[in-house]
């Protein structure tokens, strides 16, 4: 899938006006058919199949539904489970570029990924308080990276309480193995499945605390593909399956390099000090000579999570990259403004570019993770920032491991954040 991107000028980028606002519609029946039709193929070469759990204890719609995101098949997945009911899905705006008219139609919000949207909180209300229609959101925002939840916002907790309908969960199994971010979205052969849940009723909502359904959604989203994919032995036998690798594992466990990791055919190698490791068919790492570190993918990058979090402690944490710079403002086009260059540290993020036109700072707690993707639209890897004006879409022009960037950020974010008044007991 690509994106129109056009190049522009910077000034008059800048000068574009936000699209108005508009309230969400109900989709149309036919294009919900069509989407099914179309997902059927896909669906049935990964031999899909559902379960459900307390689905009897729902009740009558609309509902709020979070499902965890590993590709485009969950769109699908989610055809699959809930047609012909009609829901609007939470969309981000990139996603409307150049087809407007036709998400419209299909039923989706759209909202920036990981920036406050007071006006997303009012149209999901409005979709199922005044319309009538479910609403699905991926509470993730984007494509998980190394196959576990990425983190989730805290307020969930506070929506579910406005809203006040039943939350149901679609927790998948085997579509980020059929297509992970890190491997180009190139498809291998795996099976899929899902688990459709009630994790509240209306009654449960109502009478449970903000922490507690936070702390529900949290065990919801305790997902790991990985080792589900040991677990149930399932093979991933593509002789591409480690290709793009580094983009998650981007530092070498043997000598601490960055950067110097590449992933090509099975193996993981450092051009540093020469280590490699294969990934086996069940997803896991093995050393080909010497100690393996990490055997668990998540566990590698779990620890490049406390070396962020050292860094950052230490205050030695840096990112200093040139960049390519795509600016979207409206649902015309991705507009390519130039060259700059893009810094974070325990200050958060500051892009400058085209020529000294281009300024814009971005504090560490605004967020608490960041947009980062891989082969984004086709066009590269990417580090997105930006506001409810505009987003920025920083192209690294070398070796950068975003995903470094967006542990940072989420660490930064728990660092810096003020914290939460503690609610004084009734009574008192």
């Amino acid at each position: 899938m690509k994106i129109k991107a056009v190049k522009a000028d910077v000034s008059d980028v800048l000068a574009i006006k936000k699209p108005k606002h508009r309230l969400p519609g109900k989709p149309w029946f036919l294009f919900r058919t069509l989407i099914r039709a179309l997902s059927c193929g896909e669906l049935m070469k990964t031999h899909f199949s559902y379960t459900e759990s307390r689905m009897d204890e729902a009740g009558e719609g609309p509902y709020f539904i979070l499902m965890n995101h590993s590709g485009f098949i969950d769109m699908k997945i989610a055809s699959k489970i809930f047609y012909p009911m009609p829901y609007c899905t939470v969309c981000t705006t990139d996603g409307f570029v150049g087809k407007g008219w036709l998400m419209r139609r299909l039923g989706c919000i759209p909202t920036q990924k990981y920036v406050s949207d007071i006006s997303l909180i009012t149209d999901i209300y409005h979709t199922i308080h005044k319309k009538k229609i479910s609403v699905l959101m991926f509470p993730e925002a984007g494509y998980t990276l190394d196959g576990c939840a990425t983190a989730l916002p805290r307020n969930l907790g506070q929506l579910l309480k406005r809203l006040s309908v039943p939350v149901l969960t679609v927790i998948t199994d085997g579509a980020f193995l059929r297509n992970p971010l890190y491997n180009n979205l190139r498809t291998r052969h795996t099976s899929v499945t899902a688990h459709l849940s009630c994790l509240f009723t209306r009654e449960e909502v109502e009478a449970l605390s903000v922490e507690e359904l936070n702390a529900g959604i949290d065990k919801a989203f305790s997902f790991d593909n990985f080792a589900s994919q040991w677990e149930h032995r399932t093979a991933v036998t593509e002789p591409f399956r480690a290709e793009g690798l580094e983009r998650i594992l981007y530092r070498c466990p043997h000598c601490q390099t960055e950067g110097a990791m590449k992933g090509e055919g099975i193996t993981l190698t450092c051009s540093a000090c020469h280590k490699v490791y294969e990934m086996d068919e069940y997803g896991r790492m093995r050393a080909k000579d010497g100690k393996t570190e990490f055997a668990h993918i998540p566990d590698w990058y779990r620890w490049e999570r406390e070396c962020v979090r050292k860094e950052l402690a230490e205050h030695r944490y840096r990112l200093d990259t040139e960049v390519d710079i795509g600016i979207l403002v409206d649902y015309k086009a991705l507009y390519m403004v130039g060259e700059g260059r893009l810094v974070h540290d325990e200050n958060g993020f500051v892009l400058t570019g085209c020529d000294g036109r281009l300024a814009y700072t971005q504090s560490p707690i605004c967020a608490h993770s960041l947009n980062t993707d891989y082969f984004w639209y086709e066009m590269g890897d990417v580090i997105c920032i930006g506001n409810q004006e505009r987003l920025y879409y920083c192209f690294p022009r070398k070796g950068c491991p975003v995903a470094k960037a967006r542990l940072a950020a989420e660490e930064l974010y728990k660092m810096k954040k003020p914290p939460v008044p503690r609610r004084r007991a009734r009574g008192k």
